[in-house]
């Protein structure tokens, strides 16, 4: 049994890729994910491998019960 009345635009919903920023935990150059996946090893330009995530400087507020 085949629905006739239903077709199939071909539309997707769009995917939303966020692009997470690291910085370098000696020398704080800012890398985004997409260039660290390149790279065949995790590591900053100045040799040290840790990194940890930028976060945005925006302040959360919550209501104390």
């Amino acid at each position: 049994m085949v629905d006739e009345g239903f077709e199939d635009m071909g539309e997707e919903a769009p995917e939303e890729s966020f692009d997470v920023v690291y910085s370098c935990l000696r020398c704080d150059t800012h890398v985004s994910n997409t260039e660290l996946s390149r790279l065949p090893e995790i590591k900053c330009i100045c040799g040290f491998r840790v990194f940890i995530k930028a976060r945005p400087p925006v302040v959360k507020t919550v209501k104390a019960i």
